[in-house]
């Protein structure tokens, strides 16, 4: 299968935040193969080295910054680092999340502080750290990445999904915001991607059924699918989208 080269990413500073695993890591390397200039932060050092490793043949090696998003000036030492090596970044992918289960009883107000700042509070402060370069330049692209979970309520995600829900709501606020700087925000919604750990939670073929049997597409949905669509969004050809939600979930209509 054939893909689309958007000649307005070559060259481009990208940052992909939790860019080392999963849909991080098939964005890191699609962004590579447009020619962009990647940078990607993530804490998980083994599979994020290996992805530089394997991306070396593109135009630009991805570089890699270890950089925990909990911690905001450590992101912001991070954010400037990147643009006084590589200039002011272009395009911001706010990708990085973790959707660990719990109980509602079993919540401490600790747990609900550190799922908020892991899943929500680093994307605003992220496209905080871009914006005053994206202004100068006239120009700029944020995407954010929320979840199909809270659209279906999925069970014992409460914190999780409050924190995504949240990101969309952060997307119009941003897109209003930044629009009159020529900045465009919009949020990527991705259904149940075959990465391995979602496969983790999908461990019988039963299981695996029914949730294709609830897609109109009956194919489970790959992280280089969500990338496609994020760049899209960061290319000129979306060059007025903003304020808006797009769904990669193969027409996910669950129970």
């Amino acid at each position: 299968m054939s893909y689309a080269i958007y000649p307005s990413l070559n060259n481009k500073v990208v940052v992909i935040t939790g860019g080392g695993t999963g849909i991080g890591a098939a964005m890191v390397e699609a962004f590579s193969a447009q020619g962009a200039r990647v940078h990607f932060l993530d804490v998980a050092d083994k599979p994020s080295l290996a992805l530089v490793e394997a991306c070396r043949q593109t135009q630009y090696e991805p570089v890699y910054h270890r950089c925990d998003l909990r911690d905001i000036d450590a992101l912001q030492r991070c954010f400037d680092a990147i643009a006084q090596a590589a200039g002011g970044v272009q395009i911001l992918v706010n990708n990085a999340a973790n959707d660990d289960r719990h109980d509602v009883g079993d919540v401490s107000a600790a747990y609900w502080d550190d799922r908020l700042a892991v899943n929500l509070r680093h994307q605003f402060f992220c496209a905080q750290a871009v914006v005053d370069g994206m202004r100068k330049q006239g120009a700029g692209a944020i995407v954010n990445l929320g979840s199909i979970s809270w659209h279906l309520a999925t069970p014992n995600l409460s914190v999780y999904m409050t924190a995504k829900a949240g990101i969309e709501g952060l997307t119009r606020g941003l897109a209003r915001d930044l629009g009159e700087y020529g900045i465009r925000v919009n949020c990527v919604i991705p259904g149940a991607v075959r990465t391995p750990r979602q496969m983790k939670l999908w461990q019988s073929n039963e299981s695996e059924s029914e949730l294709l049997g609830q897609q109109c597409l009956h194919a489970r949905i790959e992280p280089e699918h969500v990338a496609r669509m994020v760049l899209f969004l960061a290319s000129d050809d979306a060059a007025r989208c903003t304020g808006r939600d797009y769904f990669v979930d193969a027409g996910w209509y669950g129970a």
